[in-house]
């Protein structure tokens, strides 16, 4: 290689380089016409350019836009159809499009690829317990409070099935385990858990003493 060439190469590392963190970090702005100009001018093809059309999708999915993400990760997929986050992706904007069937089809995929990742299963429960398929969210929610025991948001969303199912001391145990865990930064689930006490507490038959003979 002769000298020349050198310096020649390091910058075409550095325009590479700097490339690639564009690619794959696109979706970190607010602004998809980044993703878009990516998509359009990078040379860097195949499964990487993956990560703006997810990241073009991600904006979609923040600003409400559910049929353009969903489009967006209809292209992420097909580039690179092995990564479960994609379809979790893909799942939510579904989901959140009304797309409930869809929605549980990319949240089983997305669990295939990674079956230890406790929220797929929490978000397919909530998938399916909003077409009314208690029974099958129920066991969802199983495995994600199985595989994440602190995750008081899916503690709280099982306690709802149980409820709609009629069984209310199993849902009185989940609201109490969700209010015994850290409910987030907002605290919306340990006021929705302990609001759902006091509900099943009111409802209960007031206890009378028996009259004395």
């Amino acid at each position: 290689m002769t000298r020349a060439a050198v310096p020649l190469l390091i910058v075409l590392c550095v325009l590479v380089g700097l490339s690639t963190h564009t690619v794959v970090n696109c979706g970190d702005e607010d602004d998809p016409d980044i993703c878009s100009a990516v998509i359009g001018f990078s040379p860097l093809r195949g499964a990487l350019i993956a990560f703006a059309y997810e990241g073009r999708g991600r904006i979609a999915l923040r600003h409400g836009d559910f049929k353009r993400a969903v489009a967006d990760f209809d292209e992420a997929i097909h580039l690179n159809p092995n990564r479960a986050s994609l379809y979790r992706d893909r799942a939510l904007a579904r989901r959140q499009n009304g797309d409930l069937e869809l929605a549980i089809e990319d949240y089983d995929e997305a669990i295939a690829h990674d079956p230890k990742l406790a929220a797929p299963y929490h978000q397919r429960g909530l998938a399916l317990a909003a077409t009314g398929d208690l029974d099958r969210a129920i066991l969802s929610y199983n495995t994600a409070v199985r595989l994440d025991p602190s995750d008081a948001q899916a503690r709280l969303d099982r306690g709802l099935a149980f409820l709609a199912r009629g069984q209310a001391d199993d849902a009185r145990a989940d609201f109490s385990a969700a209010l015994a865990l850290p409910a987030g930064k907002d605290g919306h689930t340990r006021e929705a858990a302990r609001a759902r006490l006091a509900e099943l507490a009111s409802a209960e038959p007031t206890q009378v003493s028996a009259p004395r003979r």
